[in-house]
């Protein structure tokens, strides 16, 4: 099931009905609801890995409660390290086995061997990566003590599960969410149709931006040898937009989503593209996931405290796996390791947090150091995405050469239309920027005003939304 069918679409008033009209003065029967329905959304994808997902939840769970009722540092470490290790098995397993078994094929044959190395003909199970680090945040946070485990099943379960987050995140915090599925939750009107505005934002940056810019980036990257320099540029900033329309509507949907029963989800984008360095950047995309890494990884790692040359190191790390967590390829390393690269003299010459504060803070229009500075950030961050969407880094690297040859100069032959998508949604996006979502137009108090904007998002998602059978971060 996926959030733009029409099967979400009967899926989510049922539950939402159910939710607050039967069971609205329980919550534990709540709780349960949502854990059922929760299940059934995941399990409408392909039911046999909802046991993995079960199984996985009921491992992290008996691990924090035995982690608490240990007699000694000892007993605890064990099963930390029992959970950790099985947590991270089964993700090498489904997801990253066979990458490490064709590299060292390709090692071997290197050096002169032929080798034929097994390979797994699995599915990835869709969400492992992000319900895999729901719970390895909720171990380690209680093998820190830095939380007491939870004893309800049912709410920790919930926890783990909760459909609208569960196969592409946000990656959530036990600490932020558990206490929310704990609670009361009592209906809030204005909360439920900001919720609605953010699910239909949700909606048109995947079904009119991402998915018409898809049509033309596979047109491009399929065949990028018969393209033009302009097809190329066009085809690799029309990729930035289609993983961000995608990936952030995605995440715009479930955070409207959850609001419509209470519960608020993590903020995972915030306006990227605004950006006037990587750093910048990387501080409002996959926020969820980026910090995930600073908290799980780059401190416990020694973070800046070493001095610079810890810090140079811990960043290229963080990068490193950051690429190698969204998959099995050396393309998703390659970008790792180029936006590593270009946050490096940030780093350096500590300017990584010298872009904090909002762009345009006191105006309405961006002076011209912040356009260069957005721009620059634009074009640094569409060459990295170049590997991550080309099949192989070889491939990658013949696209930028072609783009940038002077064989290939050409006016753009491709369809043109996206941009109008684009303009509709960074218009939309730099009016708001100051806000959650581009949609978050309440304060407009004219109602006519807003009820337009309403009703043209809806009819370009009636007109001129394409299909798509899928978000792209499920297969990570």
């Amino acid at each position: 099931m996926i959030f733009n069918s029409f099967q979400f679409l009967y899926f989510l008033p049922i539950v939402f009905g159910l939710y607050w009209f039967v069971f609205g003065r329980n919550g534990k029967w709540q709780n349960f609801l949502l854990l059922a329905a929760s299940y059934y959304f995941y399990a409408c994808w392909d039911w046999r890995f909802l046991f993995l997902l079960i199984f996985s939840t009921g491992l992290d769970y008996y691990t924090g409660l035995k982690m608490a009722d240990a007699a000694n540092k000892s007993a605890k470490r064990f099963w930390f390290w029992l959970s950790i290790g099985i947590n991270l098995g089964f993700l090498g397993v489904f997801k990253y086995f066979n990458f490490f078994a064709e590299s060292f094929g390709d090692l071997l044959s290197g050096f002169g061997f032929t080798a034929d190395m097994p390979t797994l003909q699995v599915i990835l199970p869709v969400g492992i990566s992000f319900y895999t680090f729901h719970g390895l945040s909720y171990v380690i946070d209680i093998y820190n003590d830095k939380i007491k485990p939870e004893r309800n099943v049912v709410d920790y379960s919930l926890f783990v599960s909760f459909f609208p987050l569960l196969v592409a995140g946000p990656i959530e915090r036990a600490t932020h969410l558990l206490p929310q599925i704990q609670r009361e939750r009592i209906f809030d009107y204005d909360k439920a149709v900001d919720g609605l505005r953010q699910i239909l934002w949700g909606l048109f940056m995947k079904v009119v931006v991402a998915d018409n810019c898809a049509i033309v980036v596979n047109e491009v990257f399929d065949n990028p040898e018969q393209q033009s320099s302009g097809n190329l540029a066009i085809g690799a900033i029309f990729f930035a937009f289609q993983i961000y329309g995608d990936f952030a509507g995605y995440s715009n949907i479930a955070l409207g989503t959850a609001r419509l029963f209470g519960v608020e989800l993590l903020r995972n984008f915030a306006f990227p593209y605004f950006s006037r360095d990587i750093a910048e950047f990387w501080r409002r995309w996959h926020i969820s996931l980026s910090t995930w890494f600073r908290d799980y990884l780059y401190i416990p790692l020694g973070g800046s405290k070493g001095g610079l040359p810890m810090q140079v190191r811990n960043t290229l790390i963080i990068f490193l796996v950051s690429g190698f967590w969204h998959g099995a390829n050396w393309t998703f390393i390659v970008w790792g390791a180029l936006n590593a690269i270009f946050i490096m003299p940030l780093v350096i010459f500590k300017l990584n947090r010298k872009n904090t504060n909002i762009v345009a803070e006191n105006s309405n229009l961006p002076s011209v150091r912040e356009i260069l500075q957005m721009t620059l950030t634009f074009g640094l961050t569409v060459i990295a995405w170049i590997f991550f969407r080309a099949e192989s880094v070889t491939k990658a690297w013949e696209y930028i050469m072609r783009m940038f040859s002077s064989d290939a100069i050409g006016a753009p032959t491709i369809d043109l239309k996206p941009f109008l998508y684009i303009f509709i949604l960074l218009f939309m996006e730099w009016a708001n920027r100051r806000k959650k979502h581009g949609l978050e137009i309440s304060d407009i108090r004219f109602s006519p005003v807003r009820w337009t904007i309403y009703l043209v998002i809806f009819l370009l998602l009636l007109f001129f939304g394409a299909s798509s059978d899928s978000f792209i971060y499920f297969q990570f």
